[in-house]
């Protein structure tokens, strides 16, 4: 998925999905990350990782549907991993309470 300033990078190996989150991810392009989200969110037979090293911005809408899918996958009992947060996106994380929540390795 590619919007002129949010980009998502989707790949899958025999080991994980992986999403490379770059540029701003706000409530514009919610519904577009949401739908690239759909297919892979619910399988549990590989962890699902975002790598947020070239992320921007995030809204609270971003950071909703963050906490959208660690409850579903914490529900499912399926790894969810967020790996190279950015220092600013970092402390949003920090001042919501959901940096406890979120892993950065298995």
């Amino acid at each position: 998925m590619k919007n002129d300033r949010f980009v998502v990078d989707q790949q899958e190996t025999d080991e994980e999905y992986v999403f490379h989150l770059t540029g701003e991810l706000e409530l514009s392009v919610a519904p577009q990350f949401r739908s690239a989200l759909e297919s892979i969110v619910g399988q549990t037979e590989k962890p699902l990782i975002f790598n947020l090293k070239d992320l921007t911005y995030i809204d609270s809408t971003g950071i909703g549907i963050i906490i959208s899918v660690l409850k579903l996958r914490d529900e499912l009992n399926a790894p969810f991993i967020v790996r190279e947060i950015p220092d600013s996106i970092k402390r949003l994380f920090d001042l919501t309470g959901i940096s406890k929540f979120l892993h950065d390795e298995l």
